[in-house]
């Protein structure tokens, strides 16, 4: 019986078509799960922590700085570990991950007003989510190096799976707001997210095993490969490489989630892009490049100086809003296009991955942490773009380098003075122009051409800056007191308006509101009128300057609910408005998340209750579902009525309000006011829902005649589980 031997080219030719799609299958689960779980746990987290574009900044921080502590554990386990035990560990250390699903909140945590949410924040997302994010994070350097000792394709340069990792967490960005949130409930999206992670064990065995199976070659290559070390030079490049494109990108997202609101997509978009370019750029072959890519950034940072620096910085519409997104994408493209080009090889692939992940950590912790302490507005994303000219040019040699960095470090202080220290200007200003003329003579034109362009943003943004009766800042956002136009003194969150009084009325004992508060308002109408007159406790959720304050009649019990302690100081500060001292000095105001402190508080009951926290144009989605309608309901005396100041420039928030009216069987009226033209009281056009338990309640704004019903248009109603804010977009 004869047999026919088997040709040793058959299992080498399927390894070399099994191996490298197993370890990219591998590589792409989990970073899709790894950048799926940042949007639903902050989902989660939202209705602990408010709706603040700082929220998902200070999420950020948490996950870079988890993505470092991953990284080190990867470079620790493949230089100091044989493969064999590096598995095993690799392997328990995932299934005590286990251990943490399905995701939730952390049993009894609560928000502390009185604590630093920032701090609150990081610990939160630490205990929920710390350990399976730090897993998953490890696995992009260590896949990658497990690929180098399989002796596959390509094993000595395996940076084309990052490639693959980063489309798995594209994916996985875009598929939860477009697809997952509209469509599944937050339990659904937890229960599967977990299933994909005990999947990814199996993938993770498996390319383990293959690692094992490498030949000796391939091993050695990886351990004995002759490269020297990367120097202090090549570390610093790599860091500041990593840290320009994460400080942008977290500087735009600010910047877009403060005009547009906080919401999954927004975060998403900037940080899907972000991740598009190490697809675009971590290929031996990139799509993009040369002089196109060079000329893009300049066009792009000319932009981003402009904008950022316009003597009129107005509220972003769709179209500047998209030119900012795309300027952003032009500058990381061409630093992580040089991050790429200043690679390791093999051996030194872990410790690369450690650096950039540290710059980038680096950038969310400028943006978290020190911009809030450093300047008294959103000023951190100028600094960067400043600190983004310096990839105008390439360091041929040492000299230059340092040209180059001083000129980067000289212009940002310029920068700094400026925002901080704006009576200083034309001081700083002439200083620096003989510090930019001596770099003209003596450091070169790379350095030169950096520093003008700081000097050109510094001037613009001191230009920019207007007088300010008051400029400050909290977690929650930038805080801005200015007189304008001669009569009036406004208090704005960032770019949006959120109260404002006449300055004559300020001597006054009792200032008549304006804004969306004017008596002619919807507001206005219903707490002058006799319903407001005779309610006997009124609540107010979102205090703004507290212009409500001055509706309240004698011996009427009124209480205010605000998340944020620097807007209760602003309101209560006479120096700056009068309403509340005139009108309300005495009625308490609860701070923290209004849902988590009406919970509470079982023995309260309010004739009127006024939620008016849709701020910035923000959805905040916890205090619009279901059940949270229940609570007000809960907490209104009987004849009760709840409104909603829903004034909106993108969503149509009054549809899930009537959702859930129908569904519990509540009246619903709602009112679009719209000042007369030659209207000069101060009053603004605003939009108000009005929710009781039943018609009779609302009779009163009935036979006002400006009251509509509002139905229900038959979408999903919201729940704390599922709400889709894409479907109400306009």
């Amino acid at each position: 019986m004869s047999t026919t031997p088997t040709s040793p080219a058959a299992p080498l030719v399927a390894a070399t078509r099994i191996v490298p799609a197993l370890f990219t299958l591998t590589i792409f689960t989990s970073a899709a799960l790894l950048f799926f779980v940042q949007p639903l746990f902050t989902r989660i987290a939202l209705p602990q922590i408010g709706g603040a574009p700082a929220v998902w900044t200070t999420a950020m921080l948490f996950f870079q700085t988890a993505l470092i502590a991953g990284y080190v554990y990867a470079h620790v386990l493949v230089r100091h570990v044989p493969q064999r035990i590096g598995l095993a560990v690799h392997l328990t250390l995932w299934a005590a991950a286990l251990l943490f699903l399905p995701l939730a909140l952390p049993e009894g945590w609560r928000y502390d007003p009185a604590g630093s949410a920032a701090w609150q924040t990081l610990v939160l997302y630490a205990a929920g989510v710390g350990l399976p994010f730090a897993f998953l994070s490890a696995n992009a350097p260590l896949i990658q190096a497990w690929y180098a000792r399989s002796g596959g394709p390509s094993a000595s340069d395996p940076y084309f799976l990052y490639g693959a990792s980063n489309l798995g967490s594209l994916a996985a960005l875009l598929a939860f707001p477009l697809a997952a949130e509209p469509i599944l409930g937050l339990t659904e999206i937890g229960r599967a997210w977990a299933w994909g992670f005990a999947a990814l064990g199996v993938l993770l065995l498996m390319a383990g095993m293959a690692a094992r199976g490498g030949s000796v070659l391939a091993e050695d290559a990886v351990q004995q490969a002759p490269e020297a070390a990367p120097g202090a030079a090549r570390i610093a490049a790599w860091l500041f490489l990593a840290f320009v494109p994460s400080s942008l990108m977290l500087g735009v997202t600010s910047k877009i989630s403060t005009d547009f609101g906080a919401l999954p997509l927004i975060w998403v978009v900037p940080l899907a892009l972000y991740l598009l370019t190490f697809v675009l750029v971590f290929t031996r072959r990139p799509l993009i490049g040369g002089r196109g890519l060079q000329a893009a950034f300049v066009v792009a940072l000319v932009y981003l100086v402009l904008a950022t620096s316009s003597p009129i910085e107005p509220k972003l519409k769709l179209g500047p809003m998209i030119l900012l997104v795309v300027a952003f994408f032009a500058v990381a493209l061409t630093s992580h296009a040089r991050l790429y080009a200043l690679r390791p090889g093999g051996r030194h692939l872990t410790l690369f991955y450690v650096a950039m992940s540290v710059g980038g950590a680096l950038g969310g912790l400028f943006n978290s942490i020190l911009a809030p302490v450093i300047f008294d507005d959103i000023h951190e994303l100028k600094v960067v773009i400043v600190m983004a000219a310096a990839l105008l040019v390439v360091p041929e040699g040492r000299r230059q380098a340092l040209g180059v960095a001083g000129a980067v470090a000289l212009a940002v202080a310029v920068l700094g003075t400026l925002l901080t220290w704006p009576a200083a200007a034309p001081a700083v200003l002439a200083v620096a122009a003989c510090v930019w003329a001596g770099f003209a003579l003596r450091a070169g034109r790379a350095a030169t051409t950096v520093l003008s362009v700081g000097l050109v943003a510094a001037t613009g943004a001191w230009m920019a800056m207007e007088e300010a009766v008051l400029k400050d800042r909290s977690f929650f956002g930038a805080h801005t007191v200015q007189n304008r136009d001669g009569w009036a003194r406004v208090y704005a969150h960032g770019t949006t308006v959120h109260g404002a009084q006449r300055l004559d009325s300020l001597g006054e004992d009792r200032p008549t509101p304006i804004t969306y508060y004017h008596e002619s308002g919807p507001l206005g109408q219903v707490l002058s009128s006799p319903v407001g007159q005779a309610a006997r406790s009124v609540g107010i959720v979102g205090l703004g300057v507290g212009a409500l304050a001055c509706y309240r009649r004698p011996g009427q019990d009124w209480h205010f609910y605000e998340i944020d302690r620097k807007v209760d100081e602003i309101a209560r500060d006479p120096s700056l408005f009068t309403y509340m001292s005139s009108c309300a000095g005495d009625a308490p105001t609860h701070l923290g998340d209004a849902r988590v402190v009406l919970a509470a508080q079982d023995g309260l009951r309010f004739d009127v209750l006024v939620i008016d926290a849709y701020s910035s144009d923000a959805v905040p989605v916890h205090l619009t579902t279901i059940e949270a309608i229940e609570l007000y309901r809960a907490r209104l005396a009987e004849g009760g009525i709840a409104l909603f100041h829903v004034s909106n420039n993108y969503f149509d928030i009054q549809l899930p309000l009537g959702r859930a009216a129908a569904q519990l069987g509540m009246a619903a009226r709602w009112q679009k006011h719209f000042p007369d033209a030659s209207d000069t009281s101060g009053a603004t056009a605003s939009v108000v829902v009005a929710l009781a338990a039943d018609d009779a309640t609302l009779a009163p704004l009935d036979a006002d005649g400006r009251w509509l019903p509002l139905p229900s248009d038959g979408g999903r109603v919201w729940t704390d589980d599922y709400a889709n804010v894409l479907g109400i977009l306009r």
